[in-house]
């Protein structure tokens, strides 16, 4: 048994950070911005926002930039936030990579993964500096690919 805090599980690679820095790099207020590009070439951008914070989790504010009004919240916790990444040794490379974003140059930990050796790859990039999740990650979707990037990230 490993006592990693990285690795959630049996046949599980090490997650980029543990739920203890991303508690640590999130506070209250953090805010993220971004922008979420369709395979049909539309553009949309989305915030998220944490409140209420504390040891186990926090409140995950999420809305539409154009439609603050909709904010779509939930109870996180800091485990669940780790868990997502959580990818399965088996069908998961990961590379160590420099990648140009809206936040500048970061240095980022590839996953490059699926669910089966034929199914469809999804990458995630999570920025070393940037505790939580990734800061761009693409998924196939119909149609082509669905691109999410981080465009900014504030604390108050």
């Amino acid at each position: 048994m490993t006592t990693d805090p990285h690795v959630l599980g049996p046949g599980l690679l090490p997650t980029p950070f543990t739920a203890a820095e991303i508690r640590e790099a999130t506070g209250r207020g953090k805010t993220i911005l971004l922008r979420v590009e369709q395979p049909d070439g539309s553009r949309g951008e989305r915030v998220n926002r944490f409140r209420e914070t504390d040891a186990e989790g926090a409140t995950l504010d999420r809305w539409a930039a154009d439609a603050p009004e909709a904010v779509a919240s939930s109870r996180v916790t800091w485990a669940e936030l780790q868990g997502h990444a959580a990818f399965p040794a088996a069908h998961t490379t990961v590379t160590d990579v420099s990648l140009e974003t809206p936040l500048g140059v970061l240095e980022c930990r590839r996953y490059d993964t699926s669910e089966a050796p034929d199914a469809p790859v999804e990458s995630f990039w999570f920025s070393l500096a940037h505790p939580g999740m990734p800061v761009r990650y693409e998924v196939p979707v119909h149609g082509g690919v669905l691109r999410t990037t981080v465009l900014s990230v504030t604390q108050p």
